[in-house]
């Protein structure tokens, strides 16, 4: 049996009866995750740490890794919590990774056990490595190797590898939100941003038919299935609202300019709908501020002018590289996406758009009837644990 260490982190700011709760939740999709990866564990939970067991801590470490509201996870050795116990691991540690010139330094940190501080535990712990490995150096500020040592009431941890995790808040302690999700790069970025931050997700996509390539729909389920692996064992539902009835009716009536602004209030006004039957309380979407057209400052207040919720914008001021790196780190970015065109696309999209004069355009094409055309016959995707794994007529 092996021991993994997780460490939480902002969970420490919150008052003590929200920590508890949080912690609760932590545990419980800790406990989700590792069951759908079919990883034998046993927890351990104290109010500082979390340290789980069983037979391959590696694989509960990779879980760990993709687990909201833990900043990292190591695997360690839990000992007594003696200087000559916590010494002796730390050199079993250190001599796989240390020779002659090389320079090391010894981290220490104590809570809750008395008789030694965490200066003396990290200097005498230090001198067992320095004597038992010939021409070493200390270096606390740039040393080639770290030694962690922990000395608590349930004992001692000592590791020397840490994995980050995602940080943020446990998936489940915020409320549900409806997060538009497309075939591009931004949109599952915006949703992996605020699952990290607590929200339960519910995804809302537009399926525009012949008006969008014929790679998009393809795409957008491969970006559900991958988002569905941040949250193993709970489900992951994806709407789909059919969006060519639209298409087709504003290219035969609306001025060309509008397009995509006609097109984005639209998925807004279909948005507010479906998220208030599925309990949302807000819209989440890729905007970026400027990245194209509909995303200048005027051309957003228009847009979300057709919103009845709270819009959310996680990725508003990211450079385009940023997003690129995350979906990357996320496992949604595609290196050959294929065809993602929409045919609708203007040549001269409007920039500085006028509620005024876009609502006029909504009114050459029946937009009310529309809206709920494409509510009524909403249909849903579930995916778990990487796969879709349900696919319904109707939502």
């Amino acid at each position: 049996m092996g021991t993994v260490l997780v460490r939480f982190g902002e969970l420490f700011l919150k008052s003590e009866n929200v920590r508890r709760l949080y912690l609760r939740k932590l545990h419980h999709n800790m406990d989700l995750a590792l069951t759908a990866c079919e990883v034998e564990h046993e927890f351990e939970v104290h109010r500082d740490r979390l340290l789980v067991h069983g037979p391959d801590p590696a694989a509960i470490v990779r879980v760990a890794a993709r687990t909201f509201g833990l900043v990292d996870a190591a695997v360690c050795t839990q000992i007594g919590a003696t200087i000559p116990q916590m010494g002796a691991a730390a050199l079993a540690l250190a001599e796989r990774h240390l020779r002659a010139g090389m320079s090391f330094a010894v981290r220490a940190r104590r809570q809750d056990v008395e008789g030694m501080t965490s200066q003396q535990i990290g200097a005498e712990v230090g001198s067992v490595i320095y004597d038992a490995i010939p021409g070493l150096r200390v270096d606390l500020s740039h040393p080639d190797y770290e030694v962690f040592v922990e000395a608590r009431p349930y004992g001692g941890l000592v590791y020397d590898e840490r994995l980050p995790a995602p940080g943020g808040l446990p998936y489940g302690t915020q409320d549900r939100v409806l997060s538009l999700l497309s075939a591009g790069i931004d949109s599952p970025v915006a949703t992996w941003q605020v699952m990290r931050r607590g929200c339960l997700v519910t995804h809302l996509t537009f399926d525009a038919g012949r008006w969008q390539g014929s790679d998009v729909r393809a795409a957008v389920r491969r970006h559900h299935a991958a988002l569905s692996t941040w949250c193993m064992g709970h489900p992951l539902d994806l709407l789909v609202a059919d969006m060519e009835p639209f298409f087709e009716a504003m290219t035969g009536a609306a001025d060309p300019h509008y397009r995509c602004l006609l097109c984005k209030r639209f998925m807004f006004r279909v948005a507010s709908g479906v998220a208030r039957h599925e309990g949302a309380l807000a819209i989440v979407t890729g905007d970026n501020l400027g990245q194209v057209a509909s995303q200048t400052l005027a051309n957003l207040g228009v847009i979300e002018a057709a919103a009845d919720l709270p819009v959310l914008r996680p990725l508003l001021t990211y450079e385009k590289n940023e997003a690129v790196a995350l979906a990357r780190r996320i496992g949604t970015f595609d290196e050959d996406a294929g065809d993602l065109s929409c045919a609708a696309v203007p040549k001269r999209p409007a920039t500085q758009a006028k509620v005024a004069k876009i609502e006029g355009e909504e009114a050459k094409f029946g937009l009310d009837e529309l809206v709920d055309e494409a509510i009524a016959g909403v249909r849903r995707v579930r995916a778990k644990n990487g796969r879709i794994v349900r696919e319904d007529d109707r939502a």
